[in-house]
Formats: C-alpha cells, structure tokens, sequence
C-alpha cells in the first residue's frame, strides 16, 4: 500500500527486548502501617532499583508501541476520537489555573467567571436555556440528564406513571444503560429502511406512560433526522421530554442547534466536540443543558452573577450534586479555551470539515456502505469478511480501525469518523488502508502481524489477563 508505515515498535520475541523491571535487582523497603487489618498490610515491599535513564527509557518504549492520536489518524465512529491541540494543556497547567475547590467564592471570582461564560457558551451553542457543568463524564451527563426528566414529572406528579423511555435501535448504548439505570423500563424504537426513526412506530410506542425519547441527530449512522420537528411534537404531546444525546454534535456546530429542534435536556461530550483529552479511566466532563422550565431541577450548586460578583447557588429544586465541587476543573478550562479560540468561525468551520471529511472518505473506500448521504461519519459493512478481522489487518497498515459491529442495522459495520481535523492526505491514507484490507482476506487469519502485539485469542485475554510485570518476568 502506498505510504504503507510499519509499527515502530516490534514484540519481544522479534526484536530480543526483556521487560526493564525483570532485569533489575530489587530494592527491599520496610513499611509501617497502623490501624489496618492484618489481611491489608504487609511489613516490606520490593521495589525495582532504577536509574532515572532506566526509568524514562522503559516508559518512553511502552508509550511508542501503543497508539494513539498523536500517531495518526484514529476514526473510531461515534467515539470521536480527534488531536487535541496542546495550547489547552499549556493553559491548564499554569499555577492560576491550581485552584482548590474549597476556596471562599470571593477568592476564585476568575475561575467562577470561566464557569459562569462556559455555562452561557454552551447554552448557546446547544440552544438550551440552563447548563451544568457537574456531570464528570458524557455517561455520567446522560444520568444527570434523565434524573432531571425523572424529577420534572414527578414534580408534576406524574413520577409513578411515566415509566418508559423509548430509544432508537440506531442509538447509542449508553442512552439503553442510562434508561436502565435510572429505573426506567426501555422501549426499542426500530428504524426505517433509510436508517431514519420510523413515524409510525414512534407514535404507537409513545403514551402516558412514556417519560422521553432519547435521540442524536445526526444519528449514528450519520444520517440527519430529517423529521425531527415531527419527532417532537409526538413526544410533547404525549407529555414526554426529548433528551439530545450529544455524541454527534460536532456535526452541527455553528448550523443548528438541539434546542431549536424541540430538545428538552441535553448533554455536551466535551471530549468529542471541544477537544479536550477522553477520559481513559481518568477525568471527563458531561455538561447538560436544559430548557427554562427544567433549569430547577439542575444539580447544585449553579454560578452566576450577583451584585457584588460572582456566586453560587442552588436551584430551587435541585436533584443535588452529581460530582464533587463544580465538575473536572481543569477539563472544563481546556473547553473554555477551545471555544474562545475558535470563536463562531471556527466552530462552524470545524462542523463543515467533519461533514466534508466524512463525505469525501466514504467516497474514496470501495466497500459497501448502505446510506448516505453523511454528516460527520458513516458506517461502511465488511461485507464476508468478520468486521473484528478486518479492523486487526488495518493495524498493519499503520492506522488506527473504525469502530466494528455497531450499529448492527449495518452487517459487519465498521463505523467510521475521520473528524475535521484530518487532511486529504490523512484521508487518501485510511482510504488506501480500507482497500488493502478487503482486496487480501487471506491475510487476515495471522493479523495483526506487524504491531507490538501480535494476533490474539480475545476470549483468553478477556477472562485471563496478565496485568503485572510477574506475568512477563515469569515469576509468581
């Protein structure tokens, strides 16, 4: 393949390396612990005995085998996955920027003005009313968001018998668990053959007992509802609430807005949308933004501004608090600084390269991808081919796969997002590596074959995985 790039890092059993830390001698250091039981102390742990070179080196090779944004593309469909510029981790670092959440409002009045012009730059972007910044993930701001739906009917006293949310089949997995979880029994909506919501459907599933909808748009076949207005009006007038699952907002940016569609809640994933860091296990943030007449039951405590500056307070009738302080900080701070580069122009900027890179890819792969046209990605089928088959081969050609086997509308669906931030060049790139892939099906039994890890027995790794440096070193 043309601009074919190898790996830089092979496995062990190529190129003669040893994990570091089995090599070293071991340091042995007494501990003290009081007041723990007995089963969780221990009175000395070995340590391994490292130069600081050492120490750097073995890091440095662990990070250059893994792959990340910073190596390539990264087109994982509905994740998002895009490079996020280094000028917000510059500013998050500043000792200003070192606030501890327990400092008296009068001392941190410039941390709450971020937060007070975050709040009003998302409702703006989003068309809602009232936004939090608690909720620390977009799972999280899913939760937060249908507990708001949940204390809105009962509040209207209608708690008991609003039992049901209704989710697409396009949807994404978490608005099914969300549902779960917040106690509601979930309603599958299937969809037509354009891979839109099926009216009719709609409107047999939705009744007294239905609490929302919960619905992204563009969905995640990236087709645009095109019927949305529609799809409100049956909710509304059903009494139910429509929740915006945020996911695919990079799609509209600048050119249309939930909260003019008919979108009730809302949630923001900044990490797709902003460019701020995903979490991977660490911190996120999931704001939600809400109508005028949920913005009562948003978590406390809220800022705004007051006579003598800004404050914080609590809504009058609060779900309570979702997160610690006023969500993740430092990751809100790299949002904010996001926005205020872009400024109007280059959010709607960013929305028109996502469409256009979506488009253009899907245009350039000879698989079948069955609708279209696209917003900001597609889900193209693997067709005979075993869609976690194809994405292994696709690592051997120095690019990150697509996300594989969902939505299942699309048979052996690898859905796939190349984000605005990608070139043409980037593009051509994936492009060349989709085709290799489906033009050599004999090749895909051994791969990957060219990455540090090499092909695996998944359901061994799942139930068996070695975790620690015992496992390589051998010992026990």
């Amino acid at each position: 393949m043309a601009g074919h790039q190898q790996a830089v890092w092979n496995d062990s059993e190529s190129d003669g390396y040893e994990p570091l830390l089995a090599e070293k001698d071991r340091t042995t250091v007494d501990i003290e612990y009081d007041g723990l039981p007995e089963d969780l102390t221990r009175d000395s742990i070995s340590l391994p005995a490292l130069s600081e070179p050492e120490a750097a080196r073995h890091y440095t090779r662990l990070s250059q085998m893994n792959y990340g944004i910073d190596s390539g593309p990264y087109p994982l469909g509905s994740c998002t996955m895009k490079y996020n510029p280094k000028f917000t981790e510059d500013i998050a670092t500043r000792a200003s920027a070192a606030v501890h959440p327990d400092r008296l409002e009068g001392s941190v009045q410039g941390t709450l003005q971020l937060y007070a012009e975050l709040q009003d730059y998302l409702g703006r972007i989003g068309g809602m009313d009232a936004v939090t910044l608690q909720p620390p993930a977009g799972a999280a701001g899913e939760f937060t968001g249908i507990l708001v739906a949940a204390a809105y009917h009962d509040r209207n006293g209608e708690g008991d018998e609003r039992t049901e949310v209704i989710v697409p089949a396009s949807a994404h997995g978490t608005n099914f668990a969300t549902a779960a979880m917040a106690g509601y029994d979930v309603v599958e909506l299937p969809a037509t053959d354009d891979g839109r919501v099926d009216l009719e459907a709609l409107e047999s599933a939705v009744g007294s007992e239905t609490a929302a909808l919960m619905l992204t748009n563009p969905n995640t076949l990236g087709l645009f509802e095109r019927d949305i207005a529609e799809i409100a009006d049956i909710v509304h007038d059903a009494g139910g609430l429509l929740y915006y699952d945020g996911a695919n907002l990079n799609a509209l940016l600048g050119r249309a807005r939930p909260g003019d569609m008919g979108f009730d809640i809302m949630h923001y994933n900044v990490h797709k949308t902003f460019a701020t860091p995903h979490g991977g296990g660490g911190p996120g943030a999931g704001p939600i933004g809400v109508t005028e007449e949920l913005a009562p039951f948003l978590p406390s405590p809220q800022v705004r501004q007051g006579s003598d500056g800004y404050e914080l307070f609590e809504p009058s009738e609060s779900i309570g608090k979702v997160h610690g302080a006023m969500g993740n900080w430092l990751v809100l701070l790299k949002t904010h600084a996001y926005i205020r580069r872009l400024g109007d122009e280059g959010l709607e900027d960013a929305s028109a390269k996502a469409v256009l890179n979506a488009n253009y890819l899907a245009s350039q792969i000879d698989l079948e991808v069955p609708f279209g046209p696209f917003h900001h990605e597609f889900v193209a089928s693997a067709g005979e081919i075993d869609a976690a088959d194809f994405a292994k081969r696709m690592l051997d050609f120095g690019v990150h796969p697509p996300t594989t086997k969902w939505p299942e509308i699309v048979p052996e669906a690898l859905m796939t997002e190349p984000t605005e931030v990608e070139s043409k060049r980037s593009l051509d790139r994936l492009a060349a590596a989709f085709d290799a892939v489906d033009k050599d099906a004999d090749a895909l039994e051994s791969a990957p074959e060219r990455t540090s890890a090499r092909y695996i027995d998944q359901t061994s790794a799942a139930r068996s995985p070695r975790l620690s440096w015992h496992a390589l070193s051998g010992e026990e």
